[in-house]
């Protein structure tokens, strides 16, 4: 991976906070009208219409986020392979998330990009993301060795490797960024206050926080009500940056591949995550522009555009 740390400004702003993270890709597409029901989700739309994701990105930026996510999440080699995507025209998918990313940043003339890492259990598209797959360190640095690479190399800030389930994963993503420069951010999708695994959150944490690539630690797509109490497990065991961004309160059935109950997602909620020591909050599954720029104005009243 090419030797690169993020601009001084971004780890000021790492460490000044708040900044305002976006919101669900997916969701986004979604009310834009793409079809996002195949295994490659958003990856797809990414193939055949980037300018949707370049909409969505503009979207977000416009209410206010300051840092995009790429399209990335479930842009896999394997996954793609499925999909009839070759090596090269996945590769070409990763870069493109970034460029567009990118562009809408441009435009807005702010912010930064964070370029999405998913877990191994997402290539899966059934909801696997959710649970411990069994999966070794070393198999897992295998896997994501090429699209860290590649993605480290596109140009964005930092890399965000996200929904990770199992301690197992995070091992093998510090493992990878080990002594390559590159920052990133770690988060991890909990449930009653633990990984998905049952492992320890602050285990979890730990791990990450001791890599000297990882600027921030946190979670994501989680149940709003998960935050807090990951806050202050970070807290108890780094220093680092804190990131935030659950879903909007509804549940995911990978099964049926439906969204079940009610989104709670408050402005309160919101203030008590960054006086509670979140530095970055944002929105995972079910949010949208909207909900961002509600954060945004609760975070900096009179902010939002």
């Amino acid at each position: 991976m090419t030797q690169r740390m993020p601009r001084p400004s971004l780890l000021d702003a790492l460490a000044d906070g708040p900044l305002v993270l976006d919101g669900g890709l997916g969701t986004r597409l979604e009310d834009l009208g793409a079809d996002v029901a195949s295994d490659l989700w958003s990856a797809r739309v990414l193939a055949d219409r980037p300018d949707l994701v370049l909409a969505a990105h503009r979207d977000y930026f416009a209410a206010g986020a300051d840092i995009a996510i790429t399209a990335s999440y479930q842009v896999t080699y394997e996954g793609c392979d499925r999909a009839g995507l070759d090596r090269r025209a996945t590769t070409e998918l990763l870069i493109r998330s970034v460029d567009l990313a990118r562009r809408a940043r441009d435009e807005a003339g702010r912010g930064w990009i964070a370029a999405s890492i998913g877990p191994y259990g997402a290539m899966i598209g059934d909801g696997s993301e959710y649970r411990d797959l069994g999966l070794g360190v070393a198999e897992l640095r295998t896997w994501h060795r090429e699209r860290l690479r590649v993605l480290a190399d596109a140009g964005a800030d930092l890399l965000a490797a996200e929904t990770v389930a199992t301690l197992a994963e995070v091992e093998a993503i510090v493992a990878e960024l080990d002594g390559t420069g590159v920052p990133a951010w770690i988060t991890v999708t909990p449930d009653g206050g633990r990984m998905r695994s049952g492992e320890p959150l602050a285990e979890a944490f730990a791990v990450a926080a001791s890599s000297d690539e990882v600027v921030a630690v946190g979670v994501n797509c989680c149940a709003p009500a998960e935050v807090a109490g990951a806050i202050a497990v970070a807290r108890g065991v780094t220093g680092k940056p804190i990131v935030a961004y659950p879903n909007s309160g509804e549940t995911w059935d990978g099964a049926s591949r439906t969204w079940h109950g009610t989104p709670v997602f408050p402005s309160a909620l919101v203030r008590a995550w960054r006086t509670a020591g979140a530095a970055v909050i944002g929105g995972c599954c079910r949010t949208g522009p909207g909900e961002i720029r509600a954060i945004a104005e609760a975070l900096s009243p009179g902010r939002a555009a």
